[in-house]
């Protein structure tokens, strides 16, 4: 215990952009992260399809009201994929096996009432938000609840994750995992956190899929690469973007991933002047220049709730000349966004605008103040799925109710 506290102490925390959130880094172990791709018949083989995700939209029937599921394109054997329109998120929480165990009953009682996206990464609560989905799809999996092919699994990487299991001395590890292992350059580290080496990044998808005992991640995001325009020129970071995208493309073809994205929370807000922008236009072109027009990058993931609304209302990208705000820019360009902190970490389920409560009379006369903050986000035209961490039944209880609440997209 005594190496492990001394691994806490030696967290990296990190601001990102201008808001007072704080993403912890924690530092993944030896054993973790050279975890070797194991064999196909140990994890759960699959992956969400059209036609498993059509059947479970009909399996929901009546229960969702019109405008609840939409249509995610990723095409090729998979085909174009039904998304609920709220979507599970894992980020919140201590790391406890209380936690552990509320995660897993809630997004197992998610499945079962009419939700088939959940979201994660490896960084979140030290790998136990990965292991406690994995645990929640093994066990919907054996129960009938739900098939492999009817649920939309996400996950991230780019920052160190520290596995909650190991006891490792931080001092060391480091040069002895990573650097002596050819997975990244001490160059390539940055900031005491994050990476986007390609070697790194397949060696993550590993780790995901070890951890959630799936054969197939679903999309595959690239988390937060722009924190890295704070340290490294602008030049630098884009062409690591481009190679990490090269990797997500050799994941696809390996059938590891069936496709990608990438996870943001400044590059799309910011104005083109702001050091954390990240053009979305050059990032397609990227995908195209590599893969061409069957590339798999296919959905970005941007914060996006009644405080945050740059997504909707600002021109931050440049498409074909023209500017736009961001989920203009993901439609002109053949790309699908997935809104996270809708419910801006719980800040908007209490005191919410009126402005965004009075848009929501659909919902009735007792809805919630988080109720009608998630209805907003799922509404606003270009949003696929609205994300919500859901750790207690109580909350998920409250967020499905939605699902009979009509979700047309608002004017």
């Amino acid at each position: 215990m005594f190496v492990r506290s001394r691994l806490r102490s030696f967290v990296a925390a990190l601001v990102i952009g201008s808001r007072s959130e704080t993403q912890l880094c924690y530092y993944s172990t030896a054993a973790a992260a050279n975890f070797p791709s194991s064999p196909a018949a140990v994890y759960i083989p699959g992956r969400a399809d059209a036609e498993g995700t059509a059947a479970y939209a009909r399996k929901i029937g009546s229960g969702a009201a019109p405008g609840h599921f939409r249509s995610l394109r990723i095409g090729g054997s998979v085909g174009d994929l039904v998304v609920s329109s709220i979507g599970m998120g894992t980020f919140g929480g201590p790391d406890t096996d209380a936690v552990d165990r509320e995660y897993i009953e809630s997004l197992t009682r998610g499945l079962s009432v009419g939700i088939n996206l959940i979201d994660c990464a490896s960084n979140y609560r030290t790998m136990r938000s990965e292991l406690a989905v994995g645990k929640c799809l093994s066990m919907a999996i054996k129960q009938g609840i739900i098939n492999r092919n009817e649920v939309i699994v996400c996950s991230k990487a780019g920052f160190l994750s520290f596995d909650y299991r190991e006891d490792i001395d931080p001092y060391t590890y480091i040069d002895n995992t990573y650097i002596h292992t050819n997975l990244f350059t001490r160059e390539e580290f940055v900031g005491g956190c994050h990476c986007l080496s390609p070697n790194f990044l397949k060696n993550q998808v590993e780790i995901t899929r070890r951890n959630m005992g799936l054969d197939v991640i679903d999309i595959y995001f690239v988390h937060n690469p722009e924190i890295q325009l704070n340290i490294v020129s602008k030049n630098t970071v884009y062409n690591r973007i481009k190679a990490a995208f090269r990797a997500m493309e050799e994941c696809c073809d390996a059938g590891k991933i069936s496709a990608y994205g990438v996870a943001t929370w400044s590059a799309f807000r910011v104005n083109q002047s702001g050091k954390q922008f990240v053009p979305l236009e050059d990032l397609v072109n990227y995908a195209r220049e590599i893969a061409g027009e069957n590339h798999h990058f296919k959905v970005v993931q941007a914060p996006f709730n009644g405080k945050l609304q740059e997504a909707a209302n600002q021109p931050t990208q440049t498409v074909r000349g023209k500017r736009m705000p961001l989920l203009h820019a993901a439609h002109h360009l053949g790309l699908s966004v997935i809104a996270s902190s809708s419910l801006d970490q719980g800040h908007l389920c209490k005191n919410l605008n009126p402005d965004i409560r009075n848009k929501c009379p659909e919902i009735g006369e007792q809805r919630t103040d988080a109720q009608c903050a998630l209805q907003f986000v799922r509404t606003t035209p270009g949003v696929l799925s609205a994300l919500v961490c859901m750790k207690s039944g109580i909350h998920v209880e409250e967020n499905a109710a939605l699902i009979r609440v009509p979700a047309g997209a608002r004017s």
